[in-house]
């Protein structure tokens, strides 16, 4: 595949990823019960925030979203839609979270590629590509009033965001900039999808240390010795119950 047909295919993903973001910024909105202004402000803060927050601390250029009118248009017809129609159920449900997944890599991996490109550093392109995933998701739930989803309590998703940023930097680093795309997108939407299938969250403050630690093995050992205490109570409990069941042996015990 040429870099031409490598970069289309990428803005295609770009797009399909900031259309499924848009809807669901369209989602919170009708949960917040907002207007049209608020649906289409929503769409834009979901779909495109964070990769105008990354071109402007990038400082080359007015942000692609500003440029390239695909993008603000994809975003608006996710207003739309959702405005118009109540997009829920079990299908949207099966459907959006590999759509979220696909297009953290891609933009995390754009947004790291972007930002090597402008000729920073590894560290700040890693940054960048992880704003560029999850800056959007973040804006909207601080202008709802919520702790951002990234922020902690939640399946592993700016955790994703940082490793496809960083599958992009080295492979760019040693001069494969095509392979790091593609390696880059695979590693985060891998990854978020099996976050998501196991349940994997990063460990609260404190959940290491030695107090919770010795807090949570006196919870088991009670748990242990409650359990081998009720096995124990069922147990003398059945054989009391057999002995008082059980059948004379012979016509003279009986009577």
């Amino acid at each position: 595949m040429q870099s031409g047909d490598l970069s289309e295919l990428f803005r295609l993903l770009d797009l399909t990823g900031v259309f499924a973001n848009a809807i669901l910024g369209g989602l919170v909105a009708r949960q917040e019960r907002l207007d049209p202004i608020g649906f289409l402000t929503f769409a834009v803060l979901s779909g495109l925030g964070g990769g105008i927050v990354r071109d402007v601390l990038l400082q080359a250029g007015p942000p692609v979203a500003l440029t390239d009118y695909a993008y603000l248009l994809t975003a608006l017809a996710g207003a739309v839609i959702t405005y118009v129609v109540n997009v829920s159920g079990p299908v949207w449900d099966r459907v959006w979270p590999v759509i979220d997944a696909i297009a953290l890599g891609t933009w995390a991996a754009a947004g790291a590629q972007k930002s090597l490109a402008v000729g920073i550093g590894w560290l700040p392109a890693i940054l960048l590509g992880t704003i560029t995933a999850v800056g959007g998701g973040a804006i909207r739930d601080i202008v709802t009033r919520r702790v951002p989803t990234v922020l902690g309590g939640s399946t592993l998703y700016a955790t994703c965001a940082i490793a496809a940023s960083g599958v992009l930097v080295v492979c760019t680093e040693n001069r494969y900039p095509t392979v790091g795309l593609v390696a880059s997108t695979v590693t985060g939407a891998g990854l978020c999808l099996i976050a998501r299938w196991r349940g994997w969250i990063l460990p609260e403050a404190d959940a290491w240390s030695a107090p919770r630690r010795v807090a949570a093995k006196a919870r088991l050992d009670r748990a242990r010795r409650e359990k081998i205490a009720h096995a124990l109570k069922s147990k003398r409990r059945n054989a009391a119950r057999r002995v008082v069941r059980r059948p004379p042996k012979n016509r003279e015990e009986n009577e």
